[in-house]
């Protein structure tokens, strides 16, 4: 029986909602329907406005810390979803993850120290970089034609030979949905073990996986691996509470752990949020798995719905479905148009809106990111209207 219902239409404008409310200003159209911001449409799950709720009857809400139970509750999700055993003294914070990334390459790296990315890639890994002075090296993602993506080892293992000092990678890649295999992560972890490199794994889709796929924690692969990998993740993906400040940080090399902290101190972000502390208290328990597996088996019902309706109307396209996230790929590759006369059919003639692959790098030219964490008759009307743009163009 299902306890949620995730075909609930729920309104979101007038919340101060970057997703909705700020579609004026990204798309130059407040009325496009927006599949872009990768924040959920669902509810967030009842348990944990539950528990948010009951904290808000005290009446005092003042500084707070991490507790054990908060420390727990990350320990043994990890240990239930991930097989991994972690410490809950490895466990530090973070505001999101892409504040993580910016405290990590201070605190690991020097200005004009090269870092590698491997794009197309969630766009903050481009500015985390170049914002903190470091050099951008780039080792782009081989795509088969089909939309099967590999990394290509051989040309990372030549930049890492060239000094590189830290390897930022997206586990599961956003937003190309590659789930990595052991094989794949061990074959890069050797790279950066034999040369050296410090890594940063953002595994916040690490939930989002789908059947046929599992995620494996970068760090979880060896003690070495371990000893040089920084974990970022956060409950804000799974459960939809993002505005809450959930995310956290795994380091378990003590030497690694101390260099965070401080620069974390440094830029007096180390407190968080006591309403994310207890979001997460909620989330990662018995009753986020159930609700999880529900989530998970929407969305791949969603993805299901693309799958048919890019193969029946929009033959045009290519997709390929993701191992994880909720996040689809799409090529338009074969329209012949460019990026910006792409943008103005999606977004003026057909009044969706999507994020534009060029924002991911180069190799997402005439792509688009979109979003299917929302009810499935939102797809359904953002797909339809792509048609029926194609159609008259």
């Amino acid at each position: 029986m299902v306890a949620y219902d995730f075909d609930e239409q729920i309104d979101r404008i007038g919340t101060a909602c970057f997703k909705y409310d700020g579609r004026g200003h990204v798309f130059q159209n407040p009325d496009v329907l927006p599949l872009w911001v990768a924040d959920m449409d669902f509810a967030t799950p009842s348990f944990i406005i539950e528990r948010i709720r009951k904290r808000c009857q005290h009446p005092v809400l003042g500084y707070t810390f991490r507790d054990d139970e908060y420390h727990a509750a990350i320990r043994w999700w990890y240990a239930q979803r991930h097989g991994w055993s972690i410490d809950t003294g490895w466990i530090d914070f973070c505001p999101g993850v892409v504040s993580g990334l910016n405290h990590a390459i201070r605190a690991y790296t020097q200005p004009g120290d090269a870092i590698i990315i491997q794009p197309p890639v969630y766009h903050p890994f481009f500015s985390t970089v170049e914002n903190n002075g470091r050099k951008l090296v780039l080792n782009p993602l081989r795509n088969n034609g089909e939309g099967y993506y590999t990394m290509d080892l051989q040309h990372l293992e030549t930049l890492a030979q060239q000094g590189a000092k830290m390897l930022i990678i997206s586990s599961p890649h956003n937003p190309v949905g590659r789930v990595w295999t052991r094989d794949e992560l061990l074959a890069l972890g050797g790279i950066c073990q034999r040369y050296g490199l410090i890594v940063v794994s953002d595994e916040i889709h690490s939930d989002l996986v789908f059947a046929g796929h599992k995620h494996i924690p970068m760090a979880s692969l060896s003690d070495d691996l371990a000893q040089r990998t920084i974990t970022f993740a956060s409950a804000s993906k799974t459960f939809n509470i993002a505005g809450l400040s959930s995310g956290f940080a795994i380091i378990p090399n003590k030497e690694l752990r101390l260099r965070y902290q401080r620069e974390l101190e440094a830029s007096g972000a180390g407190m968080g949020n006591l309403f994310g502390i207890e979001a997460v208290k909620a989330a990662f328990s018995p009753q986020g798995e159930a609700w999880l597996g529900e989530l998970l088996r929407y969305l791949a019902g969603n993805i299901d719905f693309v799958e048919r309706f890019v193969a029946e109307r929009l033959p045009q396209l290519r997709f390929r479905r993701p191992g994880g996230t909720y996040l689809l790929w799409l090529d338009f590759g074969s329209l012949g148009i460019t990026d910006k006369q792409l943008n103005e059919l999606l977004q003026q003639s057909a009044g969706v809106g999507f994020n534009a692959g060029s924002g991911f790098g180069v190799e997402g030219h005439c792509f688009q990111r979109i979003n299917v964490a929302c009810p499935q008759s939102t797809v359904r009307e953002a797909l339809e209207r792509v048609a029926a743009a194609l159609e008259v163009r």
